[in-house]
């Protein structure tokens, strides 16, 4: 093998390591925002007879903002414009809050399922399709730009 060869083989390994840790921080930070968004969740269920739908955007809302900050700064390491970021965000949930709104109040209502069930599983939905746009179209040009990362580079 060359010192050319090595060298690459040595990068790739370097770079599906630091893909590697990006995820492992995107699972955990995502964990935290949806601690807060079964949270309120819930606490809106104990406090409140609104509907599964008001509860649904309130408690998503709380999490997206959480989640957003924290990826973009330690997940990410994004110095990306922040309002064009939150535009870009934004676009995705004016898709998703509204789909899996409509949906959840559809299967909480008519085909009597539980609303933590509908909640949960919007979850999960939710986590996998924002890792994969956040990745590649949000951040996807900017990863790795921030002071954090340049600061970690520098090491």
């Amino acid at each position: 093998m060359t010192e050319e060869n090595k060298q690459t083989e040595s990068e790739k390994k370097d770079a599906n390591r630091e893909e590697l840790i990006r995820t492992v921080k995107f699972v955990l930070f995502s964990i935290s925002a949806g601690v807060i968004e079964i949270g309120s969740f819930e606490l809106l269920n104990l406090l409140t007879p609104w509907d599964y739908w008001v509860k649904h955007i309130i408690s998503i809302v709380l999490s997206v903002l959480w989640n957003f900050t924290l990826n973009r700064e330690f997940t990410f390491r994004s110095a990306n414009n922040v309002p064009i970021a939150m535009l870009k965000v934004a676009l995705f949930y004016a898709v998703f809050i509204p789909v899996t709104t409509i949906l959840g109040d559809h299967l909480v209502k008519t085909c009597g399922w539980n609303d933590t069930v509908v909640k949960v599983l919007t979850m999960l939905l939710n986590f996998v399709t924002e890792y994969l746009y956040d990745r590649f179209f949000v951040f996807g040009k900017s990863i790795d730009t921030n002071k954090r990362a340049q600061a970690k580079g520098k090491e």
